[in-house]
């Protein structure tokens, strides 16, 4: 059921007296919080290299935490891309230079 849908139910249950006017605008405040819940976008600003789990510029460490995922699998991964597609160390390097360092 789309957000949308449960608001029209939401709606119809007001009217049908079953909701009060501050449970509907509770239940209706929670669904559109769930609606802007984060997402890859607020994943991707959170984004900082690492100060203390790094070998070169802190980048593998930074998407380790983002993404909960060792920080050696990120190493691993951009060197399998840097021996077979040859772009892995392009995108280190960019990443490197424009995601900032943690405070």
């Amino acid at each position: 059921m789309s957000v949308s849908e449960e608001i029209k139910r939401l709606h119809e249950l007001h009217q049908a007296g079953a909701l009060s006017d501050e449970e509907f605008a509770s239940a209706k405040a929670k669904l559109l919080d769930k609606e802007a819940a984060p997402g890859i976008a607020n994943d991707i600003t959170r984004l900082r290299r690492s100060n203390t789990d790094r070998w070169l510029g802190g980048v593998c460490g930074g998407l380790g935490q983002i993404t909960g995922v060792e920080s050696w699998i990120w190493r691993l991964l951009f060197v399998l891309f840097v021996l077979t597609f040859g772009f892995g160390l392009a995108i280190y390097i960019l990443l490197w230079i424009f995601v900032p360092e943690e405070n």
